[in-house]
């Protein structure tokens, strides 16, 4: 009898395809490290020929930017599905932008970390960068709004506000901090951000 193929030599559905191809790519950053995860090794890996891994990532910041956006995507689908379950209070929503934001980067941890080292400088990396942060940002505006007053509340205050999340949920997956402490300062910067908007903005002399 002919031998059969392989699962992961059968032809899949593009769609499936590159799901597997992103899940041994994680694995292959995970267990090898992010220098380990090139076209050719993953295709190894994966069980399919090397056109097939070029067809779907192009180079190898091809794939570390598809990598980055599988994140990003996942990250916005937990935050989504948490905000629909809070409490309808400033403090219920700012409680899960800190809580989901951190454990997100935590539960890729350093996988997530290599990949953008590897990505710094890289075109690909700032154009994917900004469109998501510019679409978190419009999330926790409309998320926010209704609790900031009349005024809307400056850019300046989200871009801050994200530059936090980011430098406390690499310090918590570093262990510099715990995510616990990570979560409530957090939480604190978010929730003092929009009560300011009730209040004077301080200005610099």
């Amino acid at each position: 009898m002919p031998e059969l193929p392989s699962p992961s030599r059968r032809r899949l559905p593009r769609e499936e395809r590159l799901r597997q191809l992103l899940d041994v790519s994680w694995r292959l950053v995970r267990d090898e490290g992010t220098d380990a995860l090139t076209l050719g090794r993953l295709a190894e890996q994966a069980g399919v020929t090397k056109p097939v891994v070029y067809d779907h990532f192009g180079t190898r910041n091809g794939l570390l930017a598809a990598l980055y956006e599988d994140f990003d995507v996942r990250q916005t689908a937990v935050i989504d599905a948490a905000l629909e379950r809070s409490v309808p209070t400033l403090e219920g929503k700012a409680a899960v932008i800190a809580s989901s934001y951190v454990n997100c980067v935590l539960t890729q941890g350093r996988e997530i970390s290599g990949v953008l080292a590897a990505l710094a400088g890289a075109p690909e990396l700032e154009r994917i960068k900004r469109e998501y942060r510019l679409a978190f940002i419009r999330k926790c505006r409309g998320v926010l709004a209704p609790f900031a007053g009349r005024q809307d509340i400056a850019p300046a205050r989200f871009w801050a506000m994200l530059g936090a999340a980011d430098a406390l949920s690499e310090a918590a997956a570093t262990g510099e901090i715990t995510p616990q402490q990570a979560q409530e300062e957090l939480f604190e910067i978010i929730v003092a951000m929009v009560n300011r908007n009730a209040g004077q903005t301080p200005r610099l002399p």
